[in-house]
């Protein structure tokens, strides 16, 4: 195309980039690097803001490091039975003239001893120094008592949020870096959207629930230190926890937490009687009834003269007999578990009651084991097979022929694992050996 006379002629240019110098590439690069900065700040700053409003709001959990909380447990006189029996056997015998008299039994004894008591005449200053005594003694636990409040959301007939609280006491079994580990009784948690703990100082923090053992109703729930003013955790003290084995007829103990319905309550009686050898669920336990009237449900801790816990009140016991006391279960027997527990730990569970297979019994052609007379409905026994008045004889192939053998392996074992229980069962003219696969359960 040629262009006319008429045509005018335009400038035209070609912009071209300046070169670039290596002052103005670190220019470049030097921003760059700092917008990365300035962002990784920003993303960093952003985590650490929102990091517990997602743990609040969205339940997200983080795995803290724990302390190992051992409990040590106590010996049992009766694992000491057969010796006594060797060496009484082996001992002299007692001259007759040094023999009790036919009439001499407990009941004798006791008139004797209540006959005396009876003649002495207590003076109100007396009176006075053993109450100071008793009151000391349950004042000296004070700061180990703690209410477990429950806490439940509701709302009224106006839709409005209406909270309401349940009050229950519990002690103090540990106290380290990490956690507050807090015994109480089932019935705080049952319910309950979330737990307050109130010490005695005042001090208010939320409650944790560790584990539950539905079979004893107790549970366990811990409270983090770091929700807790430090002059607060440091004037706690920890319950210390007594040997039941050693209690007796008679002995005086004393109520505490809610024996009155209300925390911090306190009250003072005698055991009545110690029922050995009861049968309890996967073992034998002891039980004591005591004259004092006392709230089961709202927590009530019971304490030796010494000041240590030796059992709490329950109601699983309870018979006919015993409807006009209070029974409360030993913390001996307990021990194994409650350390499960203190420490997050399910309580293997299979689930049977039963008793030794003594020498009569085999004698009559029962084999050597635990005579089961029930198979808790539901339970992992009953559920596998096993039924009332069959012989368990091995646990994974080990032999089981005294209740304490029985509770030592199972207690040996995890919730969740599959094991095999061998049981002797009574057919039309003899026993048969039967193998059950058996998945433990948690209590």
């Amino acid at each position: 195309m040629t262009d006319s006379p008429n045509d005018k002629k335009f400038m035209r240019e070609k912009i071209v980039k300046p070169k670039e110098t290596s002052g103005r590439r670190a220019g470049r690069i030097f921003c760059l690097l700092l917008c990365a900065v300035i962002l990784g700040i920003v993303a960093a700053v952003s985590f650490v803001v929102s990091v517990p409003f997602a743990k609040r709001y969205l339940g997200a959990e983080t795995t803290t490091p724990t302390v190992p909380i051992t409990i040590e447990k106590d010996d049992d006189p009766g694992t000491t039975t057969a010796v006594m029996e060797t060496m009484e056997s082996t001992a002299p015998e007692t001259p007759p003239e040094t023999m009790p008299e036919p009439g001499a039994d407990e009941e004798d004894i006791r008139e004797i001893v209540k006959e005396e008591l009876s003649q002495v005449v207590w003076t109100p200053e007396e009176v006075k120094e053993f109450n100071q005594v008793i009151t000391g003694i349950g004042a000296s636990v004070d700061d180990s008592i703690v209410t477990v409040s429950s806490v439940k959301q509701q709302v009224d007939w106006f839709d409005n949020p209406v909270e309401s609280t349940g009050q229950y006491a519990g002690v103090i079994l540990a106290v380290n870096p990490v956690e507050i580990v807090i015994l109480t009784g089932e019935a705080a948690l049952n319910d309950a959207d979330s737990l307050r703990v109130v010490f005695n100082d005042g001090t208010t923090a939320a409650g944790t629930v560790k584990k539950k053992d539905a079979v004893a109703g107790m549970a366990v729930i811990s409270v983090n230190p770091a929700d807790i003013p430090r002059t607060s955790v440091e004037d706690m003290k920890t319950m210390e926890l007594g040997n039941s084995y050693s209690v007796k007829n008679g002995d005086m103990i004393i109520a505490v937490g809610s024996p009155a319905s209300r925390v911090h309550s306190v009250k003072h009686g005698m055991v009545t009687y110690v029922a050995k050898n009861v049968q309890t669920v996967d073992g034998l336990t002891r039980v004591f009834y005591t004259d004092i009237d006392c709230n089961e449900e709202k927590g009530t801790f019971f304490l030796n003269l010494s000041g240590q816990l030796i059992g709490w009140a329950t109601t699983i016991y309870h018979t006919d007999d015993s409807a006009e006391e209070t029974t409360i279960m030993s913390i001996s027997e307990y021990k194994g578990a409650l350390q499960k527990l203190s420490n997050g730990i399910d309580i293997p569970y299979l689930g049977i009651m039963g008793q030794e297979v003594s020498v009569a019994m085999q004698a009559e052609g029962i084999p050597k084991g635990i005579y089961i007379t029930e198979s808790i409905a539901e339970g992992p026994a009953y559920l596998a097979g096993i039924q009332n008045g069959d012989i368990l004889t091995k646990i994974q192939g080990e032999e089981v022929v005294t209740i304490r053998d029985f509770q030592s392996k199972l207690e040996s074992l995890p919730s969740g694992v599959e094991i095999t229980v061998c049981i002797e069962r009574k057919g039309i003219d003899e026993y048969k050996e039967i193998e059950y696969r058996v998945t433990i359960g948690a209590r």
